[in-house]
């Protein structure tokens, strides 16, 4: 167990001092903190915000966006220019034009890097805005939900299951309070909190059985409580801020990490080898070093974290638009890699709103004494109220003569998952005291001894048993859900009441609810089931409801397996049982949790949707937590992704768009990583035989800067149907393999242009083969062939990038967005236009003739035809392209 010690609060204190001094201290009373005085509490004792290891700053955040692995290699180019150009170069041979180029790439690529990540910040943050987790506080003597981040030391606050503890708390009340401090000491189990005062100093503040913390969470039972810290000042806030723990890396962020590995290994092996074969071939070793670091940021897309960034927010903020809120940007892909996903039953398969059909006694007629009852128990108990309790008032408001108000509450003893019953104990004004008690059917049989028959009580014996279980089933088969009420008058407790007095109850009638399903629930099913996206039902629900519900969405021939089956198989029969099924009935909070780590260990990637507290475990142990904004608090803290709408067909947009940003920046990493590694592994080729440098170090630079210019325009392209209809893993040993089957393709025609210049157009122009010509007709020469590659280099780099896209033909069956295509336009047309430029001849290009271009259009062509014919046989090799 972590020792839990806060030196800004002394909790003993707090934990010994009376109510009444502790509201004092925070100039307060019983009716809660005065509206005109909460700023002032707010500056006096702190705002109710963890700054979670504080904020990056922002230098941080511009150092992050300009160092990195491969602007760093950028930035030792740049020095060595500006020492080899400048600093030792003779006054007259002086030129800055270089060093200029160079960081002018590292200032485009850091501050379109540095945009981004700012607006990623800004977005997640307007994204988690949207969600809300509240608090019921009392103010000026009225309780009402507020964000948790608006209380002040000295409110009070109303705890009831499923809540999230908003700040360090003294309970001044407190009823069958179990709380869970998981989050705080890595105790599994809850603890029971009281209201007594401690007598006694414990070494750990969370051992104090009057206290609950920040970062707990109500397991079941309620309370009302005074604030006592908030914020920084809290335990949670001091454990936050020593300990700052990293999250897990996603698979997304292992995937990025694993490719940058992947490229810097090739450019470790590529730059000295084209370093040492240059050095050989022309006697020049500065300048061999020079043209070997400018091939080692060839090969790297140093727009990479732009481009990440770019796709992610957004993919966030489309999906924003449709109802889905990524509290994570980088579960984004995990959201788009989902092959399975469990759901609970009710609000997801169903509508979020159950109506109560019939109130019956147990002979099976209508009665309004079971509503009457079943309206006491709802009304009165200050737990989580649910949706059968919603239906049940709105119910008995709707349909008797006289809703009861002459009540006065006694005690009540709270629901939980184990009992799955809830009861309260009241008082009419003649002094009458009943205890009623509403719960599952067989929870309500086991602590009922007498059945009661229009006003004649008899004992449940197992004839009586089994006619109540008939009716039920009756009921259960038409797909409505029963529960049962029961009664005792006149229970003689001594003290408060407690589960024990849940005894010799008598049952007195049943609430039938009808929770229709949703009209676009059969449809939702078949599209995640078209998307590869494997659909499983986890309910609470029994047999019946759910076989008929299911029904009426198109799982008809599914067989139902229970909780009770699940407990009782093995290892290998329970793989087998949650690999092989689809609905599962009855299950525990633990076994949903134990059911989502199985088909995690069988290989899948599992997205769990839930809005319960009995989700909660479950959510945080899928691969992606997926929750509503209606949910409690618990279970939208566990969640990755809220949605605004409870609705599968909203989900099933969320997926594909994950699997669409999933595709877009992998089509920029592969595309790029491969047509780097080709143009490269060219001149390596060319390096051997050519007696000058296939192309200047700025050129190469440059040639990057402009195709990478382009590539911004990556994110707002869309992807084939064909794509999004499976999920999608990060998989970066595909990368290598792409790199090796395309690079050496585009090096084909690499080579073919090198032919054509060194042998033909060169010579025709010039006047003569390489070595019959002058130095100043060499010069000539040499711009030339370098303007040559230069543009063939752009040309088949841009425009494989519209092959590559796609597995389908390119301009033909598929076409890139309109602002992709664009803007790659006019990255060509700006390198094509170039060579004839003042700019372009300061860059050592000069301009081309016209047979050239004929030449251009053919190894385009045939270039296209190439990659089209190698796409073919990688598809069928590796069943996917991106």
């Amino acid at each position: 167990m972590k020792n839990m010690k806060n030196k800004k609060v002394d909790y003993t204190s707090f934990a010994k001092l009376s109510i009444q001094a502790i509201i004092e201290k925070f100039n307060g009373d019983l009716n809660g903190v005065r509206t005109k005085n909460v700023e002032s509490a707010r500056e006096s004792f702190g705002e109710n915000v963890i700054s979670h290891g504080k904020k990056t700053p922002f230098i941080v955040e511009v150092l992050k966006a300009y160092i990195t692995p491969f602007t760093l290699v950028l930035i030792a180019l740049g020095l060595i220019s500006f020492i080899t150009d400048y600093v030792i170069a003779k006054p007259a041979d002086r030129d800055l034009f270089g060093v200029i180029i160079i960081f002018t790439m590292v200032i485009v690529s850091g501050t379109m890097t540095l945009i981004q990540s700012v607006r990623s910040n800004q977005a997640a943050d307007k994204l988690k805005s949207l969600v809300k987790v509240t608090a019921n506080v009392k103010r000026d003597g009225l309780y009402n939900e507020i964000p948790m981040t608006e209380i002040v030391c000295g409110d009070i606050v109303q705890l009831s299951a499923g809540d999230m503890i908003p700040a360090d708390l003294r309970v001044i009340s407190a009823k069958d309070l179990f709380i869970s401090q998981a989050a705080l000491t890595g105790e599994s189990y809850p603890v029971e909190k009281r209201s007594m005062l401690s007598s006694e100093a414990e070494t750990n503040a969370t051992n104090y059985e009057n206290l609950v913390f920040m970062g707990s969470n109500v397991i079941s039972g309620s309370a009302e409580a005074v604030v006592i810290a908030v914020g920084n000042e809290t335990l949670f806030g001091d454990v936050a801020n020593d300990l700052s723990e990293a999250p897990a890396q996603t698979s997304f962020e292992l995937g990025i990490h694993k490719t940058s590995i992947l490229l810097i290994k090739f450019m470790a092996i590529m730059t000295p080898t084209v370093i040492v074969i240059n050095g050989f071939a022309k006697g020049d070793w500065m300048e061999a070093f020079l043209f070997g670091l400018s091939v080692a940021v060839g090969l790297t897309p140093e727009m990479l974290p732009m481009i990440v960034t770019t796709n992610l927010v957004k993919g966030a903020t489309k999906m924003s638009k449709e109802g889905t809120i990524i509290k994570n940007l980088n579960a984004i892909q995990n959201f788009g890699a989902i092959d399975v996903l469990c759901t609970d039953k009710t609000g997801t398969l169903t509508q979020d709103k159950i109506i109560l059909e019939y109130h019956l006694d147990c002979n099976g007629n209508e009665d309004n004494r079971v509503l009457k009852h079943g309206f006491l128990n709802s009304h009165y108990q200050t737990g989580l109220k649910n949706l059968l309790d919603v239906a049940i008032i709105e119910a008995a408001n709707r349909e008797l003569a006289e809703v009861p108000d002459n009540y006065q509450k006694i005690d009540e003893i709270p629901f939980d998952f184990e009992r799955r019953r809830m009861s309260v104990v009241v008082q009419d004004g003649d002094g009458k005291t009943q205890m009623i008690t509403k719960g599952a059917i067989e929870e309500m049989l086991a602590i009922s001894s007498y059945v009661d028959y229009q006003g004649v009580v008899i004992e449940l014996d197992n004839t009586e048993r089994a006619k109540v279980l008939a009716k039920v089933e009756e009921l259960n088969e038409d797909g409505l859900r029963v529960i049962g009420v029961a009664q005792k008058t006149n229970p003689s407790v001594v003290g408060e009441f407690s589960v024990k007095d849940e005894s010799e109850m008598v049952l007195i009638g049943y609430l039938a609810f009808l929770d229709p399903p949703k009209e676009t629930t059969k449809q939702a099913l078949n599209a995640l089931k078209a998307s590869g996206v494997d659909v499983k039902v986890l309910t609470g629900d029994n047999e019946l409801v759910t076989r008929s519900v299911c029904k009426q969405v198109g799982l008809e021939n599914e067989a139902l397996i229970s909780g009770e089956m699940i407990e009782r198989a093995s290892e290998s029969a329970f793989q087998e049982l949650i690999e092989n099924n689809h609905i599962f009935v009855k299950l525990s909070p633990k076994q949903k949790a134990q059911i989502v780590k199985g088909l995690k260990a069988n290989g899948h990637s599992v997205g769990f949707m839930g809005d319960g507290i009995n989700d909660a475990p479950a959510m945080k142990d899928a691969d992606v937590g997926i929750s509503v904004d209606t949910a409690v608090d618990i279970a939208k803290e566990s969640a990755d992704v809220i949605l605004l709408k409870k609705d599968l067909m909203v989900l099933e947009k969320g997926i594909i768009s994950g699997r669409e940003t999933f595709g877009n920046i992998m089509k920029y990493i592969k595309s790029t990583a491969s047509s780097n590694f080709g143009n490269m592994f060219s001149v390596l080729i060319a390096s051997t035989f050519l007696p000058f440098l296939p192309m200047l170090p700025l050129q190469i630079l440059f040639l990057n800067l402009i195709y990478d210019i382009s590539c911004v325009s990556i994110p707002w392209d869309k992807m084939d149907k064909n794509y999004l209809e499976k999920p999608k893993k990060w998989d970066a040993s595909s990368l290598g393999k792409f790199m090796i089957w395309f690079g050496p393709t585009s090096s084909i025609f690499d080579i073919t242009t090198y032919l054509l210049m060194y042998f033909v157009i060169c010579p025709a122009v010039v006047g003569g083969p390489f070595h019959s010509l002058n130095a100043g007709a060499q010069v000539l020469f040499i711009a030339l062939f370098h303007a040559g590659w230069f543009v063939e280099s752009l040309w088949s780099q841009t425009i494989v990038l519209h092959a590559l896209r796609t597995e389908k033909l390119p301009f033909i069956q598929s076409n890139a967005s309109f602002v992709m295509t664009t803007i790659t336009l006019v990255g060509i047309i700006f390198g094509t236009i170039l060579p004839f430029t003042d700019f372009g001849y300061e860059l050592g290009l000069i301009g081309l003739p016209t047979d050239y271009w004929l030449w251009l259009a053919l190894t385009i062509l045939a270039y296209l035809l190439l990659v089209t014919l190698v796409k073919h046989f990688y598809v069928k090799r590796y069943q996917e392209l991106l």
